[in-house]
């Protein structure tokens, strides 16, 4: 058994995956700057994490290897960084590499100088020289000659990087603008300038930005590989609320239901893979993503909401499911990733023969093949990757049954391979917590909670806010960006306050606990102190963060939403639920940051898109003052959450004098009654006590 290097002491999996590798890898840090000052040598810096399935591939061929160990450890210092605890690092670098190559990704190889300056890099190179790239030792052979012999070019290389990538964050944003996860391959946009305010015409505009990527056939934006977007279709659901536009709604019910029958999609155990490599959503990438899930778990309960299609229902459901079986950490948080592999076999867990099938499901096989595409031969490397390809009716036609009947048949069939695929081998699973995914996982359990009456849900939703409240967040209210085995690490980013400000006041409106809304504040009270920037909008670290090359400043979204975005759309929610002008003051602030480019790029800046519906048309502020859990309170609430209703807030309250949200302030009973107040734009409505009232009063805009 090989020794272990530094490594072993950090908390995460993709780190701990190095710690027995020859190579004298260093954590991000101190020691590893200070030792190639002293040693005046180049730093080799590689950025990854645990479910990457690459980063697997290069650590073999590579970090596995002792004479490239040899090479690296007799030139270089080696600095080993998981882009998932530490997203500032991955944002600078990654500008860099694309900056040098027009293209990114994971592994990322970067050569700095010692000072943290980056003048070379790139992402995954071979162990022998194939596919057009160079070999990894050769790659180091370059970079040694360089240093030894070049050594002014590259460090005047290194400063021009720097200053690019610094210009890039000072100019508020990337001057490229790219599909989200798929950098290399999108249009130049122009300088993101301060603009007006946004106005209703941007969403005309948007739309037609969204219907020109659109692949009508199979759903979704662009070609292979295809990543979903839960944010451009959360968006579109919200358009199609705000304007009753048609082409919205149909682009985003094409996209979920192509979603839901693809092999993306896992139709035994729930839950999405991270992408499909093909432009049908058949052939996924079988990793699976906690921020994935709980966007898309939220999206699917908001077109159920919005449509009544139980479909949606049903994949919200199992997806929740699926993460409250496989995602959760003994305290209640939620867990990162699941890889990709298993024993070094892509999709090995997933995947089926015919043979298996008939010999689970017996008489039953045959159902089950024709719905799912089960066939001899398979569809995928010899073998099956379910997908729904027959639908309940059609089967039903040929059964001369009911579609009620083929629905349990296949359920049952669905158990009974479940159950035997949970005797094989299983993926691995990265257990630390994440600040920003847990506060989009808390978002999507508390939405169910509320729109599905489900206590299970609730309680789940009510340990995560409390976990991440108690063991993320300082006595000075700062939270940490990552935790596991019992240890929080690193600053928490703009997207840790920002994402877990918004499941705080979805968990609030799923429970009331003001616990919760005041939480969510002052996580949003810490970003206005810490995080702004005079020029507008936010920067992705606070003012007393670590020192790096330059202060990172992302404005566009990609698997997950901008800090930017997500900050405005909180700001706005919070600037109705209180009535302080500073909150919308901010949003307003930031999102003057991307007018321009939101409606030219709507699949690139969907957040973004989300917070100006909010901005443009404003929100109706619901009050119920009554006794929680009294029939009459109920009642009302049931109407005000009655259906999809993204451009509201719902506050309530026993007292509202006595609360600490100042939407409930100076609102009183009628008659004792538990009663509503209905406020939009400024204006008032007159106090309810009547649920069918409360229904008029909502319906009209």
């Amino acid at each position: 058994d090989r020794q272990t290097n530094r490594l072993a002491g950090e908390t995460s999996p993709y780190l701990l995956q190095h710690a027995h590798n020859p190579v004298d890898w260093y954590p991000w840090g101190p020691e590893a700057l200070a030792r190639a000052k002293a040693e005046d040598k180049p730093i080799f810096l590689s950025i990854g994490y645990a479910a990457c399935h690459w980063c697997h591939v290069m650590e073999r061929e590579s970090f596995e290897d002792d004479a490239t160990a040899g090479q690296l450890n007799a030139s270089f210092v080696s600095v080993k960084v998981d882009r998932e605890e530490r997203p500032d690092l991955d944002a600078i670098y990654m500008d860099a590499v694309q900056a040098m190559t027009g293209q990114g990704g994971w592994p990322m190889t970067v050569f700095l100088t010692p000072d943290g300056k980056p003048f070379y890099g790139g992402t995954y190179f071979p162990n022998q020289s194939r596919y057009g790239m160079p070999s990894f030792r050769d790659v180091l052979s370059g970079v040694e000659r360089v240093w030894r012999d070049q050594r002014a070019e590259a460090e005047a290389a290194g400063e021009r990087l720097r200053r690019t990538i610094d210009a890039s964050a000072r100019a508020d944003g990337h001057e490229h603008v790219h599909q989200p996860e798929q950098a290399a391959s999108g249009a130049t946009a122009p300088k993101l300038v301060p603009a007006p305010e946004p106005a209703a015409w941007m969403f005309d505009a948007a739309m037609v930005g969204f219907e020109s990527g659109f692949d009508a056939t199979n759903g979704g934006w662009g070609r292979a590989p295809k990543f979903p977007q839960p944010m451009s279709i959360e968006a579109l659901l919200r358009e199609h609320v705000r304007s009753g536009d048609a082409r919205s709604l149909a682009m985003a019910r094409r996209s979920l239901d192509a979603m839901a029958d693809g092999g993306i999609y896992d139709h035994l155990g729930g839950g999405f893979a991270r992408y499909a490599t093909d432009a049908i959503w058949l052939v996924p990438h079988f990793e699976k993503m906690l921020y994935d899930n709980a966007q898309l778990a939220r999206v699917y309960l908001h077109a159920w909401q919005l449509t009544g299609g139980r479909r949606y229902r049903e994949v919200a459901v199992e997806t929740l499911d699926y993460v409250t079986r496989e995602m959760r950490t003994p305290e209640g948080a939620f867990t990162a990733s699941q890889d990709a592999d298993t024993d070094g076999d892509e999709g090995l867990t997933y995947v089926w023969d015919a043979a298996e099938v008939r010999e689970v499901l017996g008489d039953e096989a045959e159902l089950f093949m024709r719905a799912y595409g089960v066939r001899d031969g398979g569809n995928w490397e010899g073998r099956t990757i379910l997908s729904r390809v027959r639908d309940d009716e059609s089967l039903a036609r040929d059964e001369g049954a009911s579609g009620e009947d083929v629905r349990e048949r296949l359920a049952r069939a669905r158990r009974l391979l479940f159950e035997r695929r949970t005797g094989r081998p299983q993926p691995g699973r990265d257990n630390k917590a994440l600040a920003a995914w847990n506060g989009l996982m808390l978002a999507a359990f508390s939405d169910a909670a509320r729109a599905l009456g489900s206590p299970v849900y609730r309680q789940i939703a009510l340990t995560a806010g409390g976990f991440m409240l108690d063991v993320l967040r300082d006595e000075r209210g700062r939270l940490r960006r990552s935790w596991k085995d019992g240890r929080a690490v690193h600053n928490g980013v703009l997207e840790d306050y920002t994402n877990l400000a918004e499941g705080l006041l979805a968990l609030y409106e799923a429970t009331f606990e003001e616990r919760w809304f005041a939480a969510a504040r002052a996580l949003m009270d810490v970003v206005l102190e810490h995080f702004v920037d005079p020029a507008g909008g936010f920067f992705d670290t606070s003012d007393d963060h670590e020192r790096l090359i330059t202060r990172p400043k992302g404005l566009q979204d990609n698997a997950t939403p901008s800090g930017n975005a997500m900050a405005a759309t909180v700001l706005l929610r919070l600037s109705a639920l209180t009535g302080a002008a500073r909150y919308r003051d901010a949003a307003e602030g930031t999102l003057r940051l991307v007018t321009r480019v939101v409606s030219q790029y709507p699949t690139a800046f969907a957040q973004w898109l989300v917070a100006m519906q909010l901005a443009v048309g404003g929100f109706d502020e619901v009050a119920v003052i009554g006794d929680a859990g009294a029939d009459d309170t109920r009642a009302l609430l049931d109407v005000a959450f009655a259906g999809y209703r993204p451009a509201q807030v719902v506050a309530s309250a026993s007292d509202g004098d006595a609360s600490a949200v100042p939407l409930l302030h100076g609102r009183p009973r009628l008659n004792g009654r538990a009663t509503a107040y209905v406020c939009r734009g400024f204006s008032c409505q007159r106090p309810v006590t009547d649920p069918a009232a409360l229904v008029e009063q909502l319906t009209v805009r």
